[in-house]
């Protein structure tokens, strides 16, 4: 897996996208026959499973917090497992919000640990164990649709509105995992995020083959307060624009910006070098809550910038308010209708 989308993903197919067709053909041979035929363990918990079709923020962590939020409303005790970018453990590991960093555990497991108990490792089978001893008794998986490691009762596609599948070419050629209709036929449901028309490819295979779509907009958190306001807008997240337009739509002046890659630690020299255009500029810097997890477990120079910085949360706001309870009982319906074929196969015959 590539660890940084290439701009050339993001626009109509170009020469570098048809150059690399055939490299796209394998890699999607490969990763079909991985969805088709890996195993996938049965757990005797529901699975909700947070996915995208594509590498790139899509906004999947504010999806799966806000649903593990609703599942512990409707009594659940929910766990989230999480790969966890750049862990540094060989072995699953519980996330500890206050004393673990963000080099060792990754940064987005850092801000799931807000909103339920996080188990990362690549080996999510024994995430989920660990969750399980811990009592949880509804998962939800932050990525991992196409590693088909556990099964999933029920699976919900994240897709930016604004960015879509990108050129639609399977990597290295494109942005996309695998195949979008061998990705479909894994889904059960799609949230489009935000405004914008990229998605609806998508949205329309999605609805042919019957499955639900849903809608929702990351919407910044006390925003209002950045209104009028000249910054220094860095970030180094899958789609920086994405942060660089909340921050407009804020009515903050975007002086200038800086984009780097996506679960970057910052250098002293960079931080030094933000601090010295923004003063240039007469600028107050401001990044994301992910890059600010990653400033509060770095170097004293960054979390002493921590402290001198805007940090711009947001959170999930659904068109329908009824949409994240839907989520939550599809999924344990689909757990329920599992293990009632489960029992019924391992009954005795009479």
């Amino acid at each position: 897996m590539v660890s940084e989308a290439p701009p050339f993903w993001w626009h109509k197919p170009d020469w570098r996208a048809w150059g690399l067709s055939p490299f796209s053909l394998a890699y999607g041979l490969v990763a079909r026959h991985r969805m088709v035929h890996a195993p996938r363990l049965p757990l005797d918990v529901p699975v909700l499973c947070v996915g995208n079709l594509t590498v790139g923020g899509a906004g999947k962590t504010p999806v799966a917090m806000a649903l593990a939020a609703e599942a512990a409303s409707m009594g659940r005790r929910p766990g989230i497992l999480s790969r966890g970018y750049g862990g540094a453990f060989s072995h699953p590991r519980l996330v500890d919000a206050e004393h673990d960093l963000a080099r060792h555990v990754g940064d987005e497991p850092l801000l799931l640990a807000r909103a339920a108990p996080v188990a990362v490792s690549p080996d999510r089978a024994a995430a989920a164990k660990l969750l399980r001893e811990q009592g949880c008794d509804f998962l939800i998986m932050d990525d991992g649709f196409q590693s088909a490691r556990i099964r999933m009762d029920h699976t919900l596609i994240v897709i930016d509105a604004a960015r879509g599948i990108g050129n639609g070419h399977v990597i290295p050629g494109g942005p996309m995992r695998a195949p979008l209709i061998a990705q479909l036929a894994y889904a059960d449901a799609v949230l489009r995020l935000g405004t914008g028309d990229a998605a609806e490819l998508v949205v329309r295979h999605a609805a042919r083959a019957g499955r639900a779509v849903y809608d929702a907009a990351l919407v910044p958190r006390d925003g209002e307060r950045l209104a009028g306001r000249r910054f220094l807008a860095f970030a180094g997240i899958g789609n920086p624009g994405k942060f660089f337009d909340s921050l407009s739509d804020c009515g903050g002046e975007l002086a200038v910006t800086r984009a780097f890659p996506d679960h970057h630690f910052y250098s002293d020299d960079e931080l030094a070098d933000l601090e010295a255009t923004a003063r240039s500029a007469d600028a107050e810097l401001i990044t994301t809550a992910k890059d600010g997890v990653r400033l509060r477990h770095g170097s004293d120079a960054a979390k002493s910038l921590l402290e001198r910085l805007e940090v711009l949360e947001i959170e999930l706001s659904f068109e329908l308010d009824t949409t994240p309870r839907w989520i939550v009982e599809a999924t344990i319906e689909a757990w329920r209708r599992r293990r009632f074929e489960t029992d019924r196969r391992n009954e005795p015959a009479q």
